[in-house]
């Protein structure tokens, strides 16, 4: 038997170094890109290693947590992740610091999926409550990290900061040696089979698509906001950052309101809320002419953002308890490659039109979401509760 607290911690403790190797890398690129004499081409591709390792990670981990259970791929995650960030500290090698960031991509891409699906797993009820309440984590590592850096800059070189937080992570290897996990759901084999058949099951399906819009979307909030905010808007770059980081807020707060709001309203009514905020903050931003407008636009663009994976995933759990990993894994790639797919037709979209195209895009997704989800309550209304 486990303890579900202490499994939740673990949990909620994954999601958080999860937040801080997706966002580590671009808050200490620039300090790489001098140490390493990089020229723009070859920092893009550095920062092109990370999202591979983390598709890579969303696409083993499934099977198997479904197989071996949680807690040898926790251990053996962080165990592997403690020395990439030792040697992004350390290394003097382009070549060790490109395997380096491929391992924490990988290793956060398995906690991401690893831990929604525990949570779903030991959520008897409230999937997308208590999923929402876990993703508030990612958003404390993705803002901790660049607080730490720059709170810490001025007094010690990123490589002890970054050798630091590898240390901290051994208390964390730790505790996931020392509580119990869930018992493995598959225990006589590879779930290949099923996994195969859920490829073809249509309300997954649907739960990737959405995905796909709901990753792209906030690719494009985080990768594009000082681009647009500085051409478009003509906002200065420390400004820009500053409505970024009050957008990453707004996100995470909301994240931690919802794992109360899920428990009182149907979590339907709740996407519909969420995706009409989103319409909203893209429709703000597009008729945005200062500083003030623009940071609303990013305020209420946070707030509608957060619901769309935890409600969502809390929709796949539901659909398959038995391969909870396996169903989160095939979603969490396609949202993924929506990531890829929708940030690359925007940089297309932007070289035509200009930046000015994004606040459209953004309102277009939302839509595309809004479709979408109908189709999926049309499908599966009979097989989960809304």
């Amino acid at each position: 038997m486990y303890n579900y607290k202490q499994v939740f911690t673990a949990s909620c403790i994954g999601m958080l170094v999860f937040g801080i190797t997706y966002i580590t890398l671009g808050s200490i690129l620039p300090s790489v890109a001098d140490k390493f004499n990089l020229d723009e081409i070859k920092s893009g591709m550095l920062t092109s290693i990370l999202p591979i390792g983390v598709m890579v990670g969303s696409l083993l981990f499934g099977p198997i947590v479904d197989r071996y259970g949680y807690k040898i791929l926790f251990i053996i995650t962080t165990l592997l992740i403690i020395p990439a960030f030792e040697g992004i500290a350390f290394t003097d090698s382009y070549f060790t610091l490109q395997i380096c960031i491929f391992v924490i991509g990988w290793g956060g891409g398995i906690l991401n999926g690893a831990t929604n699906a525990l949570v779903s797993d030991i959520s008897s009820g409230h999937k997308g409550a208590n999923l929402s309440l876990l993703g508030a984590f990612f958003g404390f590592g993705a803002l901790g990290m660049p607080f730490l850096l720059g709170a810490l800059s001025r007094h010690f070189n990123y490589t002890d900061i970054l050798s630091s937080v590898g240390i901290v992570l051994v208390l964390v290897l730790a505790f996931f040696i020392a509580i119990k996990f869930p018992a493995p759901k598959q225990s006589q084999g590879f779930p290949i089979k099923e996994g195969i058949n859920l490829l073809k099951d249509p309300g997954l399906l649907l739960i990737g698509l959405f995905l796909f819009f709901q990753s792209g979307t906030e690719a494009l909030a985080n990768n594009w906001t000082t681009t647009f905010l500085q051409k478009g808007i003509k906002i200065s770059g420390q400004d820009s950052l500053f409505i970024l980081t009050f957008y990453v807020v707004g996100l995470t707060i909301t994240r931690l309101v919802l794992g109360f709001i899920l428990k009182m309203i149907s979590s339907f009514h709740l996407m519909m809320i969420s995706l009409i905020l989103s319409f909203i903050g893209g429709l703000v931003l597009m008729t945005a002419q200062t500083y003030s407008q623009s940071m609303i636009a990013y305020i209420i663009n946070g707030i509608g953002f957060a619901a769309g994976f935890p409600v969502m995933l809390g929709y796949a759990g539901q659909l398959f308890p038995a391969l909870s990993g396996t169903a989160f894994g095939i979603v969490l790639v396609i949202a993924l490659i929506g990531n890829t797919i929708v940030n690359y037709l925007f940089g297309v979209l932007s070289h035509s039109y200009g930046v000015s195209f994004l606040p459209w895009l953004l309102m277009i997704t939302a839509v595309c979401r809004v479709v979408i989800l109908f189709l999926f309550k049309k499908n599966v209304s009979s097989k989960i509760k809304f």
